[in-house]
């Protein structure tokens, strides 16, 4: 017996006690998997702009440009920008590249969802915007960041 005529530690047994030893013993007997086999490798840039790329071409976005910011920015390594006809096909164009972004494991956080009148996507080394035509028009993002032979259109 511990000091003041209660029980040390060691020496309680009651249901409590009980029940947690016989929990932590069954945890420990589970085989535990590696990390190795929990964990999947992050893709890399070029695989994460093939997803971007793919997914704005299954949603039939238009005037896909890429941008090549290595060298010029250290916010990323490549821009993306695209246009939707309305607010609905630019949504769902960013939906659907989320998704695609989503399913490979890639983190992306995303603003300008609930209007969708430009709706940004950063997947941290690829940047994705999608417009409406009239809203890409005004910010002219591809006159500020392609200075040069580092832009590439795509069909």
């Amino acid at each position: 017996m511990a000091a003041g005529g209660y029980p040390a530690a060691n020496e309680r047994k009651g249901p409590l006690t009980t029940s947690i030893a016989a929990n932590s013993e069954a945890l420990s007997a589970r085989a535990v998997p590696s990390h190795a086999s929990v964990f999947q490798p992050r893709p890399g840039v070029a695989e994460t702009l093939q997803i971007v790329l793919a997914r704005l071409d299954d949603m039939k976005a238009e005037d896909t440009a890429t941008i090549d910011l290595q060298g010029k920015s250290s916010l990323g390594d490549y821009m993306v920008v695209a246009s939707g006809r309305s607010n609905r096909h630019v949504g769902a164009i960013a939906d659907r590249v989320i998704e695609g972004l989503g399913h490979a494991g890639i983190p992306a956080r995303v603003e300008g969802v609930p209007h969708c009148d430009w709706v940004l996507i950063d997947a941290s080394d690829v940047i994705v915007h999608v417009f409406r035509p009239e809203v890409r028009a005004f910010y002219n993002l591809e006159r500020m960041w392609s200075n040069g032979p580092g832009q590439r259109r795509a069909s």
